[in-house]
Order: structure tokens, then C-alpha cells, then sequence
């Protein structure tokens, strides 16, 4: 029987200082990695690029679900993208490439219905599982409130600035 989604493709998120994962890195990680031992999704595909440290934030995602016990050929990168726009531009062509039409879209809760509207605007038709902290704090009621702001800017350069 297969499986639910082919792939989750799963968003990056800050690489602290030293190189670490920053908890909303971690936290989408381990929600793709439960994903997949229960079943629903058969390949990750980490989507992130060098953006606050020299390490892609994707091969640090990579490491994170190997170490949880993912088995690396089902672990797979996209490590040059430097946000949400990037993420979906550049995981296209590996999703392309692999064949897989059945997927999964792995971030923050928050974060869902701004990355879902970029991927559909990048032709690929996604499923969403949000990663939620287990207690929310003031910074999870924060980025909610900055993906308003985001939205409006993302649907300009979308739609508008092309």
C-alpha cells in the first residue's frame, strides 16, 4: 500500500550561532520525522539555503532526521533557497525530477497559509501539517501577528512585482 504523500517537503528556519538548530528549525524537523515513521509521508526533502549561518540550514535539517532514524536515501536537500519564494522556485525541480505528485508542505502553523499560496503560485499543489511549539510563548503570538504584514508583501511580490 503506498503511502499518503510521497514527500514532505519540509521549511527551514534559523541556524543559531554555533551551528545548532534554532527551536522552530528543530520543531519542524521532528514533526516531518514523526510524519514519516507513522507512515504518511515516504521521502523528506529539506529546503533551506545558507541564510543566517554558513551551513544550509537544509544539511543541518538532513542531519537532524537522519539522527532521529529517517534513513538517509529517503532524506533529501534543496540548500541554496533563502526564503519561502526560494524554498518553493527551488524544491519545483527536485519534485519534478523525482516524480512525486503527492505532497506534503512541513512548517510552523502560522507560516501554512503564506507558504501554501507561494507554493501553488510555483505550480505545486501541496497538502499542509503544521508544527506547533508544546507551550505557545509571546514569540509563537508574535509570528503570528508578522504574517499579516508578510502576506500583504508576499502577495506584491507574487502578483504584482513579479
Amino acid at each position: 500500500m503506498d503511502v499518503e504523500f510521497q514527500c514532505a517537503i519540509v521549511l527551514g528556519a534559523k541556524v543559531m550561532d554555533d551551528g545548532a538548530p534554532s527551536p522552530a528549525l528543530a520543531r519542524r524537523v521532528a514533526h516531518a520525522v514523526t510524519l514519516a515513521r507513522a507512515g504518511m509521508v515516504d521521502n523528506l526533502l529539506m529546503s533551506g539555503g545558507p541564510v543566517s549561518h554558513p551551513v544550509p540550514e537544509a544539511h543541518v535539517m538532513r542531519a537532524l532526521a537522519v539522527a532521529a532514524g529517517i534513513a538517509p536515501d529517503r532524506v533529501h536537500v534543496e540548500d541554496r533557497s533563502r526564503n519561502t519564494i526560494d524554498n518553493a522556485r527551488k524544491s519545483a525541480p527536485i519534485v519534478s525530477a523525482q516524480g512525486w505528485d503527492r505532497l506534503l508542505l512541513v512548517t510552523d502553523s502560522f507560516h501554512l497559509p503564506r507558504a501554501r499560496l507561494i507554493f501553488a503560485a510555483h505550480g505545486l499543489k501541496v497538502a499542509v501539517s503544521g508544527a506547533r511549539p508544546d507551550r505557545p510563548s509571546t514569540e509563537w503570538v508574535l509570528a503570528h501577528l508578522r504574517e499579516v504584514p508578510a502576506m500583504i508583501k508576499t502577495l506584491a511580490r507574487l502578483y504584482v512585482i513579479g
